[in-house]
């Protein structure tokens, strides 16, 4: 394989940088590929766009994604990539682990036609789900963030945006993807009744308050997981099905706007700290690979 492009999943990958993985989840915060072991040094990341330079016959010069770090050149069995369709500009194409996630998370969330559905936080994973969202018929999809330049994003994806206080409550879906104790709580007090919350937060080492008290037993709401590394039996599919659905609905040039960025691949030692202080603003970040 030699490497097109790589994306900086922002949110597990600064927390990798950061050595902020739990003990507890070394195990399963795992990349397929990672070397090396938590809490450092290790060789880490997932969205990964190449071409096939030598292997199978079928695949030699097909343009493929694997779940692989940021790395020029690298050998990994047949099996471990996927080709892309021809609709999907490789650039776009690292977002295919992330739209993968939000897949899984509309799985989960089971979203009906006609859905009242607010997303809060617009990051790279809530943008994802609200993009994929905003394909539902007749679905009102809301995305929530404190920062009002998401709006522009939101504008992108042909969906409403709102600031935390001035968001539209009675709703029947809140997927929560701003990985803070404020948003949760928030996505709690704009839920109907029996209504349900799709946590797709990673929240890393720290702990936070839920409240359980005030309204949530009284309107029956429900708070669920949901997290890639595992499907839904009811669902009946397998993992290699996900993905392609995801880079099917890649060929939508909407999720260009969930592309920020780009850097050389020599410049990563300056880009991964940057984007974990917060100085360089980024939902997903290129990483351009030599030629």
């Amino acid at each position: 394989m030699r490497t097109l492009h790589t994306g900086v999943s922002r949110g597990t990958e600064t927390l990798v940088f950061q050595g902020r993985v739990p003990e507890s989840q070394w195990s399963a915060m795992r990349a397929p590929f990672q070397d090396g072991d938590f809490p450092a040094p290790v060789k880490y990341g997932y969205l990964n766009v190449g071409v096939v330079e030598a292997g199978a016959d079928e695949l030699i010069g097909k343009v493929v994604f694997c779940l692989y770090p940021h790395q020029t050149r690298y050998v990994v069995p047949a099996d471990a990539v996927t080709v892309i369709p021809d609709g999907v500009p490789a650039a776009r194409a690292v977002l295919a682990g992330t739209v993968e996630t939000a897949v899984n998370a509309v799985w989960d969330a089971a979203p009906q036609i006609g859905d009242r559905i607010t997303v809060i936080g617009g990051g790279m994973v809530g943008a994802s789900v609200a993009a994929v969202l905003a394909g539902l018929p007749a679905t009102d999809v809301e995305l929530v963030d404190v920062d009002a330049s998401r709006e522009d994003l939101a504008a992108s994806l042909n969906i409403s945006f709102a600031q935390p206080d001035a968001a539209r409550g009675d709703r029947d879906l809140i997927i929560h993807a701003s990985a803070t104790e404020a948003g949760l709580g928030r996505g709690l007090e704009l839920l109907r009744a029996e209504g349900t919350l799709v946590e797709l937060s990673w929240f890393g080492d720290r702990r936070i308050a839920v409240p359980l008290g005030e309204n949530f037993h009284s309107r029956r709401l429900t708070i669920r997981s949901s997290q890639v590394g595992g499907i839904a039996p009811a669902r009946h599919r397998g993992y290699a099905a996900r993905l392609q659905v995801a880079l099917d609905l890649l060929q939508d040039p909407r999720f260009d706007a969930l592309i920020t960025g780009h850097s050389d691949f020599d410049d990563l030692p300056q880009v991964l700290p940057r984007l974990a202080d917060g100085t360089l603003k980024a939902l997903c970040h290129v990483i351009d690979h030599p030629i």
